[in-house]
């Protein structure tokens, strides 16, 4: 830009270069992202550190966002009243016969946990306190027990509602209700391939099997689990046929949330109505922080057309739309392992989304594509925030568990590359049930 001190180059050194020094000395990442755009905000005549301000609150003035600590607070309102435990149950009763019965409970209690919470993390630090012991107790190694419950949490990122798809949406300005529909076949996949990875492991250590459930256990179990069950139908439909917007109806799963825990299962007092809304407030505080700093962040990349000058090389490679998809998927697991995924979406996601429309994707297959990839890097080191809370509570390090981590992700990595390959996976439902959501 004309008149500028620096130019991009210059400016890209200095906001890459600080960002990552703060991040090796371990720095949080949100924070990381402020103070590097700092040198620059102060070397720009035109600008100064008000500006930093500035962008975070232009980044906050959205109702989109108040979508974030709603579904926070539907997770924690869920796991203190009592919905958890029926979902515990139900889970039991219709995987417990497969082979590693208690971790086949842990995947398919993700799967139905993602339908309500959103939040990988909230996943992870609920169901390591719960699976951990649990199954270290059964003679699971605490190794797999800990890579199997990181591993498991991250599909609340990839089966709706996404606390990730509402920051896309809203960021990238892609239908919601079309992301909501478009995580349902790719995390049942991912689910599927987690369950498959437990059953070859149990079949080799021999872990732990439990008698089939009769059909009327079941019944009873999935019976006491329905109004838990209910949220996500609650929440997708409601967005998908447009009773009401992404934020409205994070509203009406609190209420819902509320309802069962206080009146249907009576399992939250007071004093668990307060812990939640201040989990709730600490976890969206957050998130929220880690917004505004990107959004900082990745205003200064356009101010100085920074997009553009790494766009132009890329561009010339004449990359089809598959060969696109891959390098969509390469680059946010590189920049996952580093960097949170809302920041990834915001930065990363504005650069790429030329390309991948460019090529010919559309913005849904692109969004699918890069939130699959994202949620790779919640258990990939150095970053892997799921898998440092799944180790935290088993008192693992990190290098313990990274060979059963590996094993456990080469099965996700398939279901992504048939995402990539075969748009249909993601886009099939969209296109079913609301066509008018995509190009």
């Amino acid at each position: 830009m004309g008149g500028n001190v620096l130019d991009p180059a210059q400016a890209s050194w200095i906001l890459f270069g600080t960002f990552f020094t703060l991040l090796f000395l371990r720095v949080p990442v949100a924070v990381a992202l402020g103070l590097a755009c700092l040198p620059v905000l102060m070397l720009e005549p035109r600008l100064g550190a008000m500006t930093l301000m500035q962008e975070s609150f232009n980044a906050y003035n959205s109702f989109i966002l108040l979508a974030v600590p709603f579904f926070l607070l539907t997770a924690n309102l869920m796991n203190i009243g009592g919905i958890t435990t029926r979902l515990v149950r139900l889970s039991r009763a219709l995987v417990g016969h497969f082979p590693g019965a208690l971790a086949q409970v842990n995947v398919v209690l993700s799967f139905f946990f993602a339908g309500i919470s959103g939040s990988s993390t909230a996943d992870a630090a609920s169901q390591s306190k719960i699976f951990i012991p649990a199954m270290e107790k059964e003679g699971y190694s605490t190794s797999f027990a800990v890579s199997i419950t990181a591993v498991s949490s991250v599909l609340a990122v990839i089966i709706p509602p996404s606390i990730l798809m509402i920051i896309w949406g809203g960021v990238l300005t892609v239908s919601i209700g079309a992301l909501f529909l478009a995580g349902i076949i790719p995390g049942l996949l991912i689910a599927l391939a987690q369950m498959g990875t437990v059953h070859a492991y149990s079949k080799l250590r021999r872990y732990p099997t439990y008698p089939r459930a009769g059909l009327g256990e079941i019944g009873a179990a999935a019976f006491v689990a329905l109004p838990a069950l209910a949220t996500p139908a609650l929440i997708i439909g409601g967005k998908v046929f447009g009773w009401f917007t992404a934020t409205e109806s994070a509203c009406i799963a609190v209420l819902y949330a509320g309802f069962l825990a206080l009146l249907v299962y009576r399992e939250m007092d007071l004093k668990g109505l307060f812990a939640a809304l201040g989990e709730t407030g600490r976890l969206a505080g957050v998130t929220l922080f880690c917004v505004g700093t990107a959004s900082c962040f990745g205003w200064l990349l356009a101010y100085y057309k920074i997009p553009e000058a790494i766009l132009s090389g890329v561009a010339a490679w004449g990359m089809g739309p598959i060969m696109t998809g891959f390098f969509v998927a390469a680059v946010f697991l590189v920049v996952g392992c580093f960097l949170d995924a809302i920041p990834s979406i915001i930065i990363v996601g504005a650069i790429l989304q030329p390309i991948a429309l460019g090529a010919g994707l559309d913005p849904v297959h692109f969004a699918m594509i890069g939130i699959v990839s994202l949620a790779f890097g919640l258990v990939t080191p150095p970053y892997g925030l799921c898998l440092l809370i799944a180790c935290s509570v088993g008192r693992m390090r990190l290098g313990q568990v990274m060979r059963d981590v590996s094993v456990m992700l080469l099965p996700m990595f398939v279901v992504l590359a048939l995402v990539i390959i075969f748009p249909k996976i993601a886009l099939f439902l969209p296109q079913l049930v609301s066509p008018e959501f995509l190009d």
